[in-house]
Parts: structure tokens; C-alpha cells; sequence
């Protein structure tokens, strides 16, 4: 029994996201397999091949590999797929993208989004935006799993000393073709990698407040920057800043919260933070309900007064 990893890469790095879905991979028994489809990908083969407890890197190169075009990860997967018991991706955009294309051509059921590793066959994951955890067990064959990173420690990114099998590459889909990308530049650590993240929600009232406030407090802390889906909706906040059920996932060492309520869909984004600070003026917030830390107070006094306190 062994389980294979899709990993997610730049094609020179293996991303974060990969490290803790080895992790899961490993918690379900047997050798664990790292999978890198890429485009002139050594030297993401090569770090892949340094993660404590990886056995074995499949190495899978062609120049449609590039962008990690979802029909042509998927086919160069199923390829392979017989010979595992796991198959696990990362719960990101890229992750979710591949993984249901899998399970549908294997013809078995996809595990979403699990948290923890019960047993071979059996996993936990939330649900009802995290109210709720289901454990699922699965008799499939062969499981196609998403892991939410956040539920999982990162595996040591160096140490392993894995043999790195070259694949016969899948032929081109012809499914799909790159345009191009727009991505926007930020010298602030990736939302999702963040240690420290300072959170604004709507209170902040525009998005000159947002910058005006929070940014000096980041800035002070070395934090990326969230914001609440009402922020992001009333246009004070970029769409890749949001966290929540329908934004990102995060879990960092501190998560400071500056004028959000703490509806549901917020908390289930953030509540697995390990430090959470919340500054409201109503005390009857939700999110005071998660907070370690709560501040009944007016934001626009506190955060500069926290700022200052700084140095």
C-alpha cells in the first residue's frame, strides 16, 4: 500500500501546500510517493526529493506540463494511479481542480477536504463551515483525497534523500491551452504561508481606511494582509485577500481580527489560527467567541495606539 502526492510547484520549488499533504500522505501507512508534472521541473524534483519521508519522486516532464493544466495533470495521474492505495493533492485552487477529474475517471468517490487521518480507510472533515466534523470511511480501492493544509504540520522540507524515477509523459490533451496570467505583485508573505495575518472587516469603511490602518500595523509585524468577504465586497479589499469559507484557509502562529463581526462563513477560515486577537467595539461580536484575546474598543483608536506601543 502506498500513497502518492500531486504536488504543487513552480516548477524550480515545491510550494508550502505540498509539505503538509506529504504529512497526511505519511499518517496513512505505507511509502509515500510525490508526483511533480512540470515543465524543465528538476529542480522542483530535486527539492521534492529532500522532504523527510518521501521514498520515491515521479518525475513527469513535457512542456504542456508548464501551467499545470488540469486535463493533462490528471491524465499523467490517472497513468500511474493503479499502482496506489492514496491519492492525495493539496485542498488549493490547483488541488481542487485535478482531483475531481480523477475521481470521476476512477470512477470512485472523492474525500474532500479532511483534517485528520483516523485510519486507512477512514478520515475526518468538517462541514457546515466547520460547525460540524463528518468522519468518512471509505471502501474504494483506491481514495482520492483533498487535504486541508491547515489540518496538518508541514513535513521537514529537507533531510529525505528520495531516488528520482523518470515517467514517460502522458501525450498533450489538446484540451486545454495557456492564454496567460495576471498576477498581481506583493512584497507581503502569501496569505496561506503567513505566520502573522492582520485581518479588516467592513468597519473599516473604505478602502483608504483599510490601507490607512492596517497597513502600518503589518508592516510593524512582518503580517499579510486578510480582509472579511464584506470587506472584499464593498471594494475595500482585493478578491485574494479574503479569508473564509469562500476565500482562503489559513492557520497562522497570530491572527489579529480589526473590525470583524464573525459571521460563520469568516470563522470558518480562520478559527484554527493558533493566537487570535479580535478588536470590536461591540461586545457582542462572534467573534469574541474564538478570540484568545478580545478588544472592546473603537479600531481606528486601538490599532494606531498598538502601532505606537510597537515602536
Amino acid at each position: 500500500m502506498s500513497s502518492l502526492v500531486i504536488a504543487e510547484h513552480d516548477n524550480a520549488t515545491v510550494r508550502g501546500a505540498t509539505l503538509n499533504t506529504v504529512t497526511a500522505a505519511l499518517q496513512c501507512g505505507g511509502d509515500v510517493h510525490v508526483l511533480i508534472a512540470g515543465s524543465n521541473a528538476g529542480g522542483a524534483a530535486a527539492a521534492a526529493a529532500q522532504i523527510a519521508g518521501v521514498a520515491k519522486v515521479l518525475h513527469a516532464d513535457a512542456a504542456y506540463f508548464e501551467h499545470g493544466l488540469a486535463e493533462n495533470v490528471a491524465a499523467q495521474v490517472l497513468a500511474i494511479a493503479k499502482d496506489y492505495s492514496h491519492i492525495l493533492f493539496p485542498a488549493t485552487a490547483a488541488g481542487k481542480n485535478v482531483a475531481p477529474r480523477v475521481a470521476a475517471k476512477l470512477d470512485v468517490g472523492q474525500i474532500s477536504d479532511i483534517t485528520k487521518v483516523d485510519a486507512a480507510d477512514t478520515f475526518e472533515r468538517p462541514i457546515y463551515a466547520g460547525n460540524a466534523i463528518a468522519t468518512v470511511q471509505s471502501l474504494d480501492a483506491i481514495k482520492v483525497i483533498t487535504v486541508r493544509t491547515t489540518g496538518f504540520d508541514p513535513a521537514a522540507p529537507t533531510g529525505g534523500s528520495a531516488a528520482i524515477d523518470k515517467l514517460n509523459s502522458v501525450a498533450d490533451s489538446g484540451k486545454s491551452v495557456f492564454i496567460g496570467s495576471e498576477i498581481a505583485k506583493n512584497d507581503r508573505p502569501e496569505l496561506t504561508a503567513a505566520k502573522i495575518i492582520v485581518s479588516g472587516g467592513r468597519a473599516l469603511g473604505s478602502s483608504d481606511k483599510f490601507t490607512e490602518v492596517l497597513t502600518p500595523l503589518a508592516d510593524k509585524l512582518g503580517a499579510a494582509l486578510g480582509a472579511s468577504r464584506a470587506a472584499v465586497d464593498a471594494g475595500y479589499a482585493p478578491n485574494d485577500w479574503q479569508v473564509g469559507q469562500t476565500g482562503k484557509i489559513v492557520a497562522p502562529q497570530l491572527y489579529i481580527a480589526a473590525g470583524i463581526s464573525g459571521a460563520i462563513q469568516h470563522l470558518a477560515g480562520m478559527k484554527d489560527s493558533k493566537v487570535i486577537v479580535a478588536i470590536n467595539k461591540d461586545p457582542e461580536a462572534p467573534i469574541f467567541s474564538v478570540a484568545d484575546y478580545g478588544l472592546e474598543a473603537d479600531l481606528f483608536v486601538a490599532v494606531p495606539e498598538l502601532v505606537k506601543a510597537l515602536g
